[in-house]
């Protein structure tokens, strides 16, 4: 018996078919996977995209508080400078006054001579008066230190107010967005 040519090719094409049918089934399946994983991937990176809105607001809102922190103590430290600069003056107008202590000690030799009974209290009150300015020669240098100290944290917290203005801005223009 002879076999006829045309059945080996409907043969072949007949494989063919259900081959590519099988590959579409499975092309099929794969792109239900796929559309699942996109959907759950977009689901998911909204709700991080929610939550992070939620953060930089609250960022926002800290860093708003931290700069109102900084001014209100820049304005502290610049009254606190400002008193110290008083006490300062004082301390010096106070020093002058007690420049007058040795002219009282040279009175006080000459009354010891007249009055020898008040000799050793005299002599007593002299030390006590050279230590007194000594002490507060030592306050005067004291305060100048703390003048400069102050001074100095009033520039840095300048410094930091103006860094902390810095890193808010660009959250201030993502508050916008924000409800």
């Amino acid at each position: 018996m002879i076999e006829d040519p045309r059945r080996g090719v409907i043969q072949v094409i007949a494989r063919l078919g259900r081959e590519t049918q099988l590959h579409l089934d499975e092309r099929y399946r794969n792109f239900r996977i796929t559309d699942g994983i996109l959907l759950f991937t977009s689901v998911l990176l909204v709700i991080l995209a929610v939550f992070n809105v939620y953060y930089v607001r609250i960022l926002y809102e800290d860093f708003n508080g931290i700069i109102t922190n900084m001014d209100s103590m820049y304005n502290h430290l610049r009254s606190i400078d400002e008193d110290m600069n008083d006490v300062t003056k004082q301390m010096a107008a106070f020093d002058k006054h007690t420049d007058h202590m040795k002219p009282i000690h040279d009175n006080m030799m000459v009354l010891d001579k007249t009055m020898p009974r008040i000799r050793n209290n005299m002599d007593s009150i002299a030390r006590d008066m050279v230590g007194i300015e000594k002490s507060m020669k030592l306050i005067g240098q004291g305060m100048s230190v703390i003048d400069q100290r102050v001074y100095l944290m009033t520039g840095g917290v300048v410094t930091m107010r103006q860094n902390v203005h810095q890193i808010a801005r660009p959250f201030g223009h993502v508050g916008a967005f924000l409800p």
